[in-house]
């Protein structure tokens, strides 16, 4: 009998997309998996979910369904997390779910395009409120196919319109409660069984504040005009926000710093503290670490931020850098400009830190840098992070590229990451859909952007393979595996978002009736899901 082994450092990994049910394979059927080819496919411009031979889905969820009598499924799905309810039953548990920002043309009838955003309504705006946050959900797989539990009491909305309390000791512009969460790309999972979702591009929703070189505050105007009906601070958004999957209670941890966060990945050591990766999605921007110093704390230690030239942690601590106190009031104004900080203690500007995930083969960081068109990177790159004796609490570290994107190896602009069983890497690509598919631009070799693999085993070790196509101005994101290794949740995020009249739109994935192009939730099956995750097995 082969026995499935998880890989060292997974245990403790708080944010992994890795199974970690054990099991059980014969020698028949681990032959049977050898057989399989892991065939790639070429690059395409179809309007279709396109994939690898060995591979089948369907679709979980979609824009505009229902989950219970009030509720329905948001826009723009992103970052998917499945908690089963127990180790026994690893087939029915909660699936949260991004949604991370909305196009108006679908979700409330504003086009953009041709108006000026002082014509947007409050009804619009509150229904697009309503698209993004979050969704909890109650699923089950049924004879071999994933399905929603219609009207499980688990399954809720969290969204733009929802109270959210602060993890942290003082108001933040005078409240301790926050109304919403919005710009939700990515995320993460604590040890402690919750889901974790980071505010990205939050500056859309109610603009930003400003300083200039006199240091006097600026309200910059956001893109959707949210403001002119809610005038909620800025301050409030751009955080990581924690969910309870059993009840939807919420909170946003001011430790973890305000900016453009991507995701959040956990790490839980011996002593039960945690540490917590983070990186901030914009040019020139910073990758930070967070390490508790109580057990179980996401409020309680110090926030740092990396030189990657010289390897080192730099902590973004008011009370330690001179600078900072020259420069702010106190440790919560750190946190909440978290970015002009981090410049004034030395942080390297990075080309897009992105998804954060660790090695389970090697126990290293890996870090997607998407791309920074500024700096003529166009197709970005993964960075690899070594903690100094392989200790995630270190404060000095050794930054490397793991890999490269562009044509020689196949793909460009890697955004999310994930690690199966047997320590394959995952890579989904963020091609921006106004640049894809362009003559004489720079993508136009990759087509639309697509689901990629590493194999770290056998003759196809090294290789990057692409199993995965994605529809029409569409890209592929937040790829979770189920506990046993036999599905793949994926994102299918903003097909046709180049759409500029609603009756003639770019993609009509997945082909309702209405021809209306949906954001949803796929689940991928299939031997070669199962051989990827048996590799190792299979290859020894």
């Amino acid at each position: 009998m082969g026995t499935l082994v998880i890989p060292p450092f997974i245990a403790g990994c708080g944010n992994h997309t890795t199974p970690t049910k054990n099991g059980e394979l014969s020698k028949a059927q681990l032959k049977i998996l050898k057989d399989v080819i892991l065939e790639g496919l070429t690059p395409s411009d179809k309007d279709d979910l396109l994939l690898a031979n060995g591979l089948d889905y369907h679709v979980i969820l979609k824009w505009g369904d229902a989950i219970n009598n009030t509720d329905t499924f948001g826009f723009n799905n992103d970052f998917i997390c499945f908690i089963p309810f127990n180790a026994n039953t690893p087939n029915d548990g909660l699936l949260w779910v991004n949604h991370e920002y909305i196009n108006s043309l679908y979700i409330s009838g504003f086009n953009a395009r041709e108006t000026p955003i002082k014509h947007k309504t409050k009804a619009q705006v509150e229904k697009e409120m309503y698209n993004i946050g979050g969704s909890i959900v109650r699923i089950k797989e049924v004879n071999g196919a994933w399905e929603v539990v219609k009207n499980d009491p688990h399954n809720r909305r969290i969204s733009g319109h929802t109270p959210i309390k602060i993890n942290w000791d003082f108001p933040i512009m005078g409240s301790t409660e926050i109304i919403g969460t919005n710009s939700n790309c990515s995320g993460g999972i604590t040890p402690w069984n919750t889901f974790l979702t980071c505010e990205e591009n939050y500056d859309s929703c109610f603009g930003e504040t400003q300083y200039d070189e006199n240091n006097k505050a600026i309200h910059k105007p956001s893109h959707y005009g949210w403001e002119q009906f809610y005038n909620y601070p800025p301050e409030h958004y751009g955080w990581v926000v924690e969910v309870n999957p059993k009840d939807g209670s919420a909170q946003k941890h001011i430790a973890l710093g305000r900016f453009a966060h991507e995701c959040c990945t956990l790490y839980e050591l011996e002593d039960k503290r945690v540490v917590a990766y983070t990186g901030d999605d914009k040019n020139n921007e910073h990758l930070y670490k967070f390490i508790s110093s109580k057990p179980g704390s996401l409020k309680e230690g110090t926030l740092y931020v990396a030189d990657t030239l010289n390897g080192k942690w730099l902590p973004l601590d008011w009370e330690r850098q001179p600078v900072l106190e020259s420069k702010f009031n106190n440790q919560t104004e750190v946190l909440i400009r978290a970015r002009a900080a981090a410049k004034l203690i030395g942080a390297t500007p990075l080309n897009r830190p992105e998804d954060i995930e660790i090695d389970p083969i090697s126990g290293n960081i890996f870090v997607s840098l998407t791309n920074n068109l500024d700096k003529n990177d166009y197709h970005g790159s993964i960075m690899k992070i070594e903690e100094t004796n392989g200790k995630f609490d270190a404060l000095t570290f050794k930054a490397s590229t793991y890999i490269a994107g562009g044509e020689d190896n196949g793909f460009s602009c890697p955004d999310n990451l994930a690690f199966d069983l047997s320590g394959n890497l995952w890579i989904t690509s963020d091609m921006s859909g106004s640049a894809m598919n362009k003559e004489d631009g720079p993508y136009i070799p990759f087509k639309n952007n697509s689901l990629f693999v590493i194999p770290r085993h056998g003759k196809d070790a090294g290789k990057v393979i692409r199993v995965a196509s994605a529809p029409r101005d569409a890209e592929l994101t937040g790829p979770w595996f189920s506990p046993d290794g036999k599905t793949l949740f994926l994102s299918v995020q903003h097909p046709g978002e180049q759409t500029k009249n609603i009756n003639s739109p770019t993609s009509k994935w997945p082909f309702d009736a209405d021809n209306i192009p949906k954001p949803a939730v796929v689940a991928i099956t299939g031997d070669l899901i199962e051989k990827m995750n048996h590799l190792n097995q299979i290859e020894s």
